[in-house]
């Protein structure tokens, strides 16, 4: 790179391949100094006036705005702001026809201006090496600056796509177009404005050598940079005019005999190219603190009375320029082109706004610049190949472009074009090369922005698939995990269980004697009940006092609904090994309680109490057999309560001498109690008879209490008979099914009989009583003498029970069967 920089200070330069001479028109527009356009009655400003996405709009309709106010702003490095070129009002903000060959229309401020031309508030920095080269980049960014020289490029982002990497900085002066003298009156009216925007640059960049390139037909612009770079680092050269000269690639090649990579950019090898009005922008951003609102504007051509250059705001409407500057159109060929001859296009409209990139006017005369003809077939006469500056083939790709073979115009780098048009401007057959060219490469882009897209769109659809299939692989993981942690829970709550209710049937049978007693609330409340039904029965009291029974019989049912709980709970973890052992306990057991009965009887047989009051308090009091489910001797006491019952079915079966009702065995279950209870005290016949009577007035003052929950009463007492007599009955058989069969059953017999017995109430609390008194009569008729009253008793119970069983007997036998 040394040996480089010695040779361009020596004054070498190179050349790049074709190129052409045309005629350059440049001295008409030179003859006069840069004048100011007038303000126009409105301005037109489009958002998007460089390369790049537009910014966000920053004003909105009928908004005041000052000169150099920022109509939009920037949140991307691709996108600049547009500032308001005078004071005024936002009247609209639509889509007008701008600058463009399609004509098409591009979202537009239009602004009012009210004359006074104020100013915004400004941020000049005179002393701009006091800041940093990233808050002067940001500067120029703010200041809305593309480049001048037609391409537009954001000059902020192009900086800083230089820093640290460029080792040669051109300023491109060379304004080898036609006609065009912008750059030129520039460069010799505010040459010491452009050197101090060097300045600002080579601040920012720190390149090893700045050189100045200029056309070899522009002496005064030349002459006026020396003078005001005297004393600087810098080069001035002067290249041989030709056409295009002022293009990137070929401006470096001419200065520095390099090449800029294909599809790179000059900054891969080391150099940053900017152009010279681009340069007094940033001068005017940095320094002056104004941002970019005016440019010079060549307006040249016969048709204008006096060719031009002029500052000109922008947005500034055509048409107000050609009437200012004495536009007269060609009454044959009226043409308005905006740019050069070689690269520039016609206007669709003289309404469309002058733009940051617009650098001339030209409104020749049909002898001036013929208008083109129709295009003939291509003679292959290859010149187009011989003036491409690129080097490329311009006949294959004209070939490729007309039949949007892509592919083929890409392999051919159709991309490498810039469009000078110098193959068009050689073209014998007249063929509009440029015109192929733009379309093709237009296209091309589309096609790749759709793959693109569409390539975007596929990944997008990939990854919500895949996002998909993991989010449903992480809820079936989490499912089984929480169904194997359950499971093991439930094993294991199974398992403690089992464990518990094993050990507890251990402890009671090697400690009997530490089974729980009956609670001594509720033994209070039974001698309580038995003290007033004994002193009511005294005072001849035919409605003795039974709350207190109630509230026993209540208690009776709460606890007796806790212990089945705790039963089938206990029994079904119970396992089959421990049946073996039962069975053999259940039989000693049952042994026992019948001699134990037979003893009682014969000890009792002198004792004579109020049978009535014993009989009943027994009956509403809870037997300690069913009391007593938690007890060690629980099981003992199951085979004495089966046995009594055995033996009392055996005794009615042999007095009665006919086959007595199912309903009234099933009912006597319910209402009497155990055998061994039963035969404490055996009251005479006319004592039982006052105890009948008593027993039906108190069964009437309950059945009046009670209505309410008559049928829940019922399928509880026979719940619990059935529950007890299927476990005393089921030894072989004690798993929870079978008992819960049983309790159904039960539950579904009582209310059956509740049903058939609703018309008869005071006969079915006779029958009851009588019931009670039949069963006790069996149970007494061992040793007792008044067996023919009993019997007389069961006769007319058994009467009754036929009369009604003959009504009832489809609907018993129907609910027997559920």
């Amino acid at each position: 790179m040394v040996s480089l920089v010695k040779k361009i200070r020596h004054g070498e330069i190179w050349d790049f391949p074709g190129g052409i001479h045309p005629p350059e028109n440049k001295i008409q527009s030179t003859r006069l100094p840069v004048v100011k356009a007038n303000l126009a009655e409105e301005f037109i400003l489009p958002i998007k006036q460089h390369i790049g996405r537009s910014g966000d709009l920053a004003v909105k309709v009928g908004d005041k705005v000052l000169k150099g106010q920022q109509l939009t702003k920037f949140t991307a490095s691709f996108m600049l702001p547009v500032h308001a070129p005078t004071s005024g009002e936002i009247v609209s903000i639509e889509p007008r026809q701008t600058a463009h060959p399609s004509g098409l229309t591009e979202t537009c401020f239009v602004l009012k201006p009210d004359g006074k031309d104020q100013w915004a508030q400004k941020n000049p920095l005179p002393d701009f090496k006091s800041e940093t080269p990233e808050q002067l980049i940001n500067v120029i960014r703010h200041s809305g600056i593309a480049g001048l020289g037609g391409a537009g490029f954001p000059t902020g982002r192009k900086i800083q796509s230089g820093i640290a990497k460029t080792e040669i900085l051109i300023i491109n002066a060379a304004e080898c177009e036609p006609y065009i003298t912008a750059d030129d009156m520039l460069m010799r009216e505010n040459a010491f404005e452009i050197i101090e925007g060097i300045q600002v640059l080579e601040y920012i960049l720190k390149p090893d050598l700045v050189i100045i390139a200029v056309e070899d037909n522009k002496p005064e612009a030349i002459k006026a940079l020396e003078d005001a770079a005297l004393n600087k680092n810098l080069v001035i050269r002067a290249i041989p005019t030709k056409y295009p000269s002022g293009g990137e690639k070929q401006l470096i090649k001419i200065l520095t005999n390099k090449e800029v990579p294909q599809k790179g950019i000059p900054a891969d090898i080391g150099v940053l190219v900017q152009n010279v009005g681009t340069v007094h922008a940033i001068k005017k951003a940095v320094i002056d603190g104004e941002p970019l609102i005016e440019r010079i504007v060549t307006l040249t051509g016969k048709t204008f009375a006096q060719p031009i250059n002029s500052w000109v705001r922008l947005g500034t409407p055509v048409q107000a320029l050609l009437d200012e500057y004495g536009y007269k159109e060609d009454k044959k060929s009226p043409r308005i082109i905006m740019g050069g001859p070689m690269m520039g296009f016609t206007l669709p409209s003289t309404s469309v706004p002058i733009t940051k990139t617009t650098n001339c006017l030209l409104a020749p005369t049909r002898k001036e610049i013929a208008p083109k003809h129709p295009e003939v077939a291509c003679i292959r006469c290859g010149q187009c190949a011989e003036v491409c500056p690129a080097s490329l083939l311009p006949q294959q790709l004209f070939w490729y472009s007309k039949d949007k073979d892509f592919d083929k115009c890409e392999e051919l780098n159709l991309s490498d074009c810039i469009e000078c048009g110098a193959c068009a401007y050689v073209c014998p057959s007249e063929i509009p090369l440029v015109h192929y060219y733009r379309q093709a490469k237009a296209e091309i882009r589309i096609n790749k922005e759709e793959s693109e897209s569409a390539e975007r769109a596929k990944l997008r659809f990939e990854e919500r698939k895949a996002r998909l299939e993991r989010d449903k692989e992480e809820r079936e993981s989490r499912f089984k995990a929480a169904a194997e942690s359950r499971r093991k829970e439930m094993n294991k709550t199974d398992d403690d269980a089992v464990a518990a209710a094993i050990a507890r049937v251990k402890a009671l049978k090697s400690d009997p004697q530490a089974a729980p007693a009956v609670k001594p609330a509720v033994a209070a409340a039974i001698a309580r009940a038995k003290a007033k039904q004994a002193d009511a029965l005294k005072a001849n009291s035919e409605t003795p006092d039974n709350s207190e029974m109630a509230k026993i019989r209540e208690e009776r049912k709460r606890l007796a609904r806790e212990r089945k709980a705790e039963k089938e709970q206990s029994l079904s973890s119970q396992t089959n090994a421990d049946n073996t052992s039962e069975k053999a306990d259940k039989k000693t057991a049952v042994a026992a309680a019948i001699a134990r009965a037979k003893a009682k009887k014969a000890a009792q047989a002198k004792a004579a109490t109020d049978n009535e009051a014993t009989e009943v308090s027994k009956t509403d009091t809870p037997s300690p057999e069913l009391e007593s489910e938690n007890k060690p001797t629980a099981d003992k006491k199951k085979a004495a309560v089966a046995a009594a019952i055995a033996r009392a079915k055996a005794k009615k079966t042999a007095q009665a001498k006919a086959a007595t009702d199912n309903e009234i065995t099933e009912v006597s279950k319910t209402d009497t109690p155990s055998s061994e209870l039963e035969s404490e005290n055996k009251p005479t016949v006319d004592k039982k008879k006052a105890a009948v009577a008593a027993a039906i007035a108190r069964a009437k003052a309950k059945k009046t209490a009670q209505a309410k929950a008559a049928t829940d009463n019922e399928t509880t007492v026979v719940s619990k008979t059935d529950t007890l007599s299927s476990e005393l009955e089921s030894e072989n058989k004690p798993t929870v099914d079978n008992k819960k069969a049983a309790v159904a059953a039960a539950i579904a017999r009582a209310k059956a009989k509740k049903t058939a017995q609703a018309k008869a109430a005071t006969d079915n609390e006779t029958t009851v009583v009588s019931k009670t008194d039949t069963l006790s009569s069996e149970l007494e008729s061992e040793n007792k003498p008044t067996v023919d009253k009993k019997k007389a008793a069961v006769a007319a119970a058994i009467a009754r029970a036929k009369a009604k069983k003959a009504a009832q007997a489809a609907d018993k036998k129907a609910k027997e069967k559920e």
